[in-house]
């Protein structure tokens, strides 16, 4: 037996033991779906999670005089642990390949920012490509790896979604922003006003248990923002990198830096309809109609 097959199991002795329990009344039922919304939550988080404990660990207890540098033994936990999620089948390998083109989008935005300014990497390495040390595409790749997980293990399905082809031009205008604004006008209000537009009426389906519970699609993007936000200032404290206004000393990343995430978030979220195409709420219950009369 697997690894996965392993936490299957597991995951079904805890249900066959804490049902009956939260079957006797409705507050007992609500406090199991909270205490399984969460589990998978952190479950969806294992590359992230992982990631953050590398950067405050190393932080904490890296030698200073250490034969390897910091930033190359991040390099070679993350492929470490990219590979292990593949071989215990925790991972596909086609999520993988999307989580891929993002570590690419990511690194290649990396080299023009860090040019540009935006923030450094202070500490010397060998794994690098100019300022840019490699393990700064797996902290995107740990985006990708968050939104596809969630999608698989919530089967969340969306009412009143977008064209799809809409969608893939919002990401690559907002990609392009990142660049541009630079040079010219930055339209960053305007795809937060395109963004509305597209999804403002989106609802996506979600299961912690079993009754299937919605949300807004621009409410769950913002919640993921703001956690994004949250492992960002553990990053910088962790001196993974460091922006302009923490040279002096650590200080909280501004909370404007949210929006950023927020577009960065929705270019993700857009990579992983590639693998996981958007179905339609009630075209998944006439196929789980379809199923069970069969």
């Amino acid at each position: 037996m697997n690894l996965k097959d392993r936490i299957k199991g597991g995951v079904a002795a805890l249900d066959v033991w804490a049902r009956p329990w939260a079957r006797r009344s409705r507050w007992r039922g609500y406090a199991y779906e909270f205490l399984l919304f969460g589990l998978k939550q952190a479950w969806a988080c294992l590359f992230g999670g992982l990631m953050l404990a590398l950067l405050v660990g190393t932080k904490l207890f890296w030698p200073e005089h250490a034969p390897l540098a910091r930033y190359d033994f991040l390099v070679i936990a993350s492929v470490a642990i990219q590979g292990l999620l593949l071989a215990l089948k925790l991972e596909r390998w086609d999520e993988a390949l999307v989580i891929f083109i993002f570590h690419v989008v990511g690194t290649v935005m990396e080299l023009f920012k860090t040019a540009h300014g935006s923030w450094i990497y202070p500490e010397p390495s060998v794994l690098r490509i100019g300022g840019v040390p490699l393990f700064t595409g797996f902290m995107y790749a740990c985006v990708g790896s968050y939104i596809a997980r969630i999608w698989r293990l919530f089967d969340v399905t969306f009412v009143r979604y977008p064209p799809f082809w809409t969608t893939h031009i919002l990401a690559v205008l907002i990609y392009a922003n990142f660049f541009t604004h630079h040079y010219v006008t930055d339209i960053r209000l305007g795809l937060f006003a395109l963004s509305a537009v597209l999804f403002g009426r989106t609802w996506f389906l979600f299961t912690p248990d079993q009754t299937p519970r919605r949300m807004p699609m621009l409410m769950g993007a913002l919640l993921v923002s703001l956690f994004i936000w949250f492992a960002e200032n553990l990053g910088t404290f962790a001196g993974a990198w460091i922006y302009p206004s923490q040279a002096a000393g650590w200080r909280m990343v501004p909370i404007e830096k949210m929006g950023a995430w927020y577009l960065l978030m929705l270019i993700s979220f857009v990579l992983v309809t590639l693998v996981h195409r958007p179905v339609d709420a009630c075209v998944a219950r006439l196929r789980e109609g379809i199923r069970v009369a069969a």
